[in-house]
């Protein structure tokens, strides 16, 4: 990492800086590949006497405009806090990763009591953020999380004729 910057004079002693970063990946990169490039963020925040906050994986959407020859992307948010310098540090890992099309970051507040702040960041959580969310797309036309046709017989399943009709055994044959 490079020297350590001194922070504005502005800046209270004890107190640190929030700041989210978005980042969009290519919409072809493996959860392995996405777990990569939220390792090395991680570790870049955290070497860099940052905290992290809350990762999350937005999945897989729509660009609003063509960015490098793609029309989607995967979109990885990480909230943190850090000094001075460590938004240049993670920005330009971001930067020389191969998968990352585009990156943002912002400052949300300034003069953070890092006390005050807890952590939503688990082991758990962390590898989470590496499995993408449903596509927009498949959210739009209903097919995230649909089941094939005939999966309904699996117990435990709802099944909603026997919820309004109550349970029938067998069918009722009028006439014959």
């Amino acid at each position: 990492m490079a020297e350590r910057r001194i922070g504005s004079c502005r800046d209270i002693p004890g107190r640190t800086r929030e700041y989210e970063t978005i980042f969009i990946l290519k919409p072809d990169t493996t959860n392995e590949a996405i777990g990569q490039a939220n390792a090395k963020i991680r570790h870049v925040i955290e070497t860099g006497g940052g905290r992290l906050l809350k990762v999350e994986n937005w999945g897989r959407r729509k660009l609003a405009y063509e960015v490098k020859k793609q029309l989607k992307g995967i979109y990885v948010f990480f909230d943190y806090l850090g000094g001075a310098g460590l938004v240049e540090e993670v920005e330009r890992n971001l930067h020389l990763t191969d998968t990352v099309i585009r990156y943002y970051t912002i400052k949300a507040a300034e003069n953070v009591d890092p006390a005050t702040k807890t952590s939503a960041v688990t082991d758990e959580t962390f590898a989470n953020a590496s499995v993408p969310g449903p596509d927009e797309e498949a959210i739009a036309t209903g097919q995230a999380g649909a089941r094939p046709f005939g999966d309904e017989e699996e117990e435990g399943a709802f099944d909603f004729e026997e919820a309004v009709f109550g349970k029938v055994d067998e069918p009722v044959r009028r006439g014959g």
